[in-house]
């Protein structure tokens, strides 16, 4: 798509600001005392995180404080998702309960919006029942919520607002965002690859990237306000401005935003097998300020299973992508997604994918046992395999993955990692960071610690994180 295409034109932006002040004076009206309260809760990927934290900063300007607790809330928003079947049970659940406190506040707002909300199947049930449901808002108009809310407010009727779209890019929204230290940054929206099992292309519409220097301008404002790690999203990063010239696709991005002056590292995700290219791997190597990570999601280690999921590319083709990582990257920690038990997979085709992790060695991995989404091509194949005969490969599966994942982290002991410290652990007096290869390492140390890199010697592998102490 052509950016001048998608971009939502300066007039209609304009108008949602008209929107915003509307708001806010019925607002002022409303709650003489102070603020109202909004509760934002943000289900699913890192993509939704990034929506959340525009809508707050919406929500900011339209005079609404937050709160941690539904009970205080004036306004609840849930930002759902539709990635698989659980997620969608716990959002129904979860909407559910809000019954008898609206019942309790009726002049309570509630929300209901994201990937889950684009599907007309969901948009019915909602509609049908759960009538105490205020407003529901699909993917394409996150950049409208201060003209839904002014209509719920206003008018006092439920507001439905799922219009079909290719997607668009609204940029200069207001952001809230959760950290002081790190940032989401998308440079994408949507995905043209239509895996066979995925429902993602018809919630996000097709794949459309911000333009390059407002990418850039957008990170070095966020390390000129002390952001320590910046992370570039997009449902699939490696075809950041496909359609363009070198000089501006995804291994030039991560050059030009490392060039930025500041003590900050870059990561990114999601990464496509089919798309990563061996420029983008020698952009990862050379790039200091890009961190030596890399999430490449396989999902089937055999082809023919990789065929029906129309994953676009091979076995051999993803075990030489990581041989050449590998090369380039001997300290890299690699990561990925497994799917379990696709429609038609047999036992023997799902060794092919043990034997992807033996030859990998994943620092951990994301498994899922199969989860059918109506609407998409795997709704349709046969799936003859029972669901408890796919949790016993699932346990094989993550058995081998805690063996790799402790033969890895052991060869860590008594190495010193730069550690960006993210919060306070559990545990009275000690802290909790993340390596640059993506590992939980927990240390003793000083809240004034926090959002501050530092030096950790490991001093305890364990399988799934590391205890150290700070150089």
């Amino acid at each position: 798509m052509d950016n001048k295409s998608v971009n939502v034109s300066y007039e209609e932006l304009e108008r949602q600001r008209q929107y915003c002040d509307a708001v806010s004076q019925i607002l002022q009206s409303k709650y003489h005392n102070g603020k109202p309260k909004a509760f934002v809760h943000t289900y699913g990927c890192q993509g939704n995180v990034s929506d959340g934290e525009r809508m707050k900063g919406m929500l900011e300007s339209m005079g609404y404080a937050f709160t941690e607790r539904v009970e205080e809330a004036d306004l609840v928003l849930y930002n759902t998702c539709a990635v698989r079947e659980h997620a969608e049970d716990r959002i129904y659940g979860n909407a559910g309960a809000l019954k008898p406190l609206k019942k309790q506040k009726p002049d309570m707002i509630i929300a209901l919006c994201g990937c889950m909300m684009q599907q007309p199947r969901v948009e019915k049930r909602i509609r049908e029942s759960f009538s105490f449901i205020d407003i529901v808002f699909g993917t394409h108009v996150i950049y409208k919520l201060p003209e839904i809310l002014f209509k719920a407010l206003s008018k006092g009727k439920r507001v439905f607002m799922t219009e079909e779209s290719e997607g668009n890019i609204a940029e200069g929204l207001p952001v809230h965002r959760d950290s002081s230290f790190k940032a989401w940054l998308p440079i994408m929206y949507g995905c043209n690859n239509f895996c066979s099992y995925c429902i993602v292309p018809y919630v996000r519409g097709r794949e459309r990237s911000r333009d390059f220097d407002a990418v850039v301008e957008e990170a070095r404002q966020l390390v000129k306000a002390g952001y320590k790690e910046i992370t570039l999203l997009g449902q699939n990063v490696n075809s950041y401005n496909r359609t363009l010239s070198e000089e501006y696709r995804f291994p030039a991005l991560l050059r030009t935003i490392n060039a930025i002056e500041g003590d900050f590292i870059i990561r990114f995700m999601t990464s496509h097998p089919k798309d990563c290219t061996e420029e983008l791997l020698k952009a990862m190597s050379e790039c200091d300020k890009v961190a030596k990570h890399l999430h490449l999601p396989f999902q089937s280690g055999n082809n023919r299973v990789l065929k029906a999921m129309n994953r676009g590319y091979t076995k051999e083709k993803y075990i030489s992508l990581i041989e050449k990582a590998y090369e380039l990257m001997p300290e890299l920690s690699v990561t990925s997604d497994v799917i379990v038990g696709f429609p038609g997979e047999t036992y023997e085709e799902f060794l092919d994918t043990l034997d992807v992790m033996k030859r990998v060695e994943y620092t951990s991995l994301f498994t899922f046992i199969f989860s059918l989404r109506p609407g998409t091509a795997a709704e349709k194949l046969p799936d003859p395999i029972s669901r408890e005969e796919k949790g016993i490969w699932f346990k094989e599966l993550t058995d081998l993955q805690q063996e790799i994942a402790a033969r890895r982290t052991s060869q860590m002991q008594g190495r010193q990692y730069r550690v960006l410290v993210e919060e306070k652990s559990k545990t009275e007096g000690v802290l909790c960071g993340r390596t640059e290869g993506n590992i939980i390492i927990e240390f003793p140390g000083d809240e004034t610690d926090i959002g501050n890199f530092v030096t950790v010697e490991v001093t305890e592998a364990l399988t799934w994180i590391l205890r150290g102490k700070k150089i």
